[in-house]
């Protein structure tokens, strides 16, 4: 904890003030929004090259046992009997009514432990739900393991020269490694919508690690509210925004997170919260969809603010908004009723009474730069 406040800190608190980070309370940690360069400098170097965050608020938890893949199954719509060692999946855990408690990636180490990395605002509420549903798997959450990302096309090259094998690691594959001595578990995955990955190690080992990243010419720490501007381009969710108790996969643009053998007609059908309403939309969809917006001119929408037709109806409501520094232009998610997702269709957004222009756009707004094998 912090001397003056409530606020949890991470292994690399003392790195990001070094650093000159302006610090923020986020899902109970101070965490760095931004380094003096600028969250649009950051966001674009990312683009450009390579961005270090530190995302080690979030949940890192260990699942094992004999029944651990079918106990998890029983949260979550993914194919965990099927998913082969050293992959890994996104997934989902649902509730009664086929609405979203969080959004997961989950890893298979070996034939009986995966590895769940959680979101930060939603980690204990998370745990309590996996707990009550691991009868038998032993369930260890890795309180004293940082997680960092190296996110951008640069990410690889810088990686692969100090650990060589990497460069054979894919997109949701991942492996032990060492780096300089340091032991960590690298999965190829992100939250940017560029190639990169997630390296969880001890925390005391966290610092060296970053540093030494850092002194890569092609990597700069980068901040929350790039890591925010990057997934809005990216078109992926955030829990509270796209994705709720009250958002279904399906509304949210997610179906392909209901994996093949959980679908009606699968191997393994059903077993999940939500699963009947979950099918019943996936045949016969949702009245809102969630699209990507562009907005005309240079004023932002933000989360909330009214979507209307060109009569003037209101038709949605913006879940995510902000500056795409990529794009070049102001930028949006939002849910819209299903008549006008067609992209190129114009809509407008109230803000504060004035009438913003936007057209939906196909998400994700940038080329995803994933490498897969």
């Amino acid at each position: 904890m912090t001397d003056n406040s409530n606020l949890h800190v991470t292994a690399l608190e003392p790195l990001h003030r070094a650093l000159g980070a302006r610090m923020v309370p986020f899902a109970g940690y101070s965490m760095p929004v931004q380094y003096p360069g600028g969250i649009i400098q950051e966001h674009l170097h990312t683009r450009a090259e390579a961005g270090l965050f530190d995302v080690s608020h979030m949940g890192q938890v260990i699942v094992s046992g004999e029944q651990a893949a079918a106990e998890l199954e029983s949260i979550m719509p993914a194919d965990l009997v099927g998913l082969a060692p050293l992959h890994a999946t996104y997934s989902l855990l649902t509730n009664g009514s086929g609405g979203v408690c969080d959004d997961l990636i989950v890893t298979r180490l070996d034939d009986h432990r995966f590895m769940l990395v959680l979101n930060a605002a939603c980690k204990h509420s998370d745990l309590t739900i996996i707990q009550e549903a691991c009868k038998t798997a032993a369930v260890e959450v890795l309180e004293q393991q940082a997680l960092l990302a190296l996110q951008g096309p640069a990410a690889r090259t810088v990686l692969a020269a100090l650990v060589p094998a990497i460069d054979d690691l894919y997109f949701m594959r991942a492996g032990e490694y060492t780096i300089a001595g340091i032991r960590c578990w690298i999965s190829c995955s992100g939250y940017t919508g560029e190639d990169g990955f997630e390296l969880s190690v001890a925390n005391y080992d966290a610092e060296p690690l970053a540093r030494l990243l850092l002194e890569q010419p092609q990597v700069a720490a980068i901040g929350l509210g790039a890591r925010d501007s990057l997934r809005l381009e990216a078109g992926l969710c955030l829990y509270g925004h796209e994705l709720s108790d009250d958002i279904s996969p399906v509304s949210a643009g997610l179906p392909w997170a209901i994996a093949k053998a959980r679908r009606p007609g699968g191997v393994r059908a059903g077993g999940y919260p939500g699963a009947d309403h979950i099918a019943h939309q996936l045949s016969n969809g949702t009245e809102r969809q969630r699209v990507g917006l562009k907005v005309t001119g240079k004023r932002p929408v933000r989360e909330g603010q009214s979507v209307h037709n060109a009569d003037g109806v209101a038709i949605g409501t913006i879940s995510s908004g902000g500056f795409g520094p990529s794009v070049g232009a102001p930028i949006a998610m939002a849910f819209v009723d299903a008549s006008v997702v067609e992209p190129g269709t114009e809509v407008k957004i109230d803000v504060r009474g004035t009438w913003i222009t936007a057209h939906v756009t196909a998400l994700p707004m940038i080329a995803p730069g994933y490498r897969r094998g």
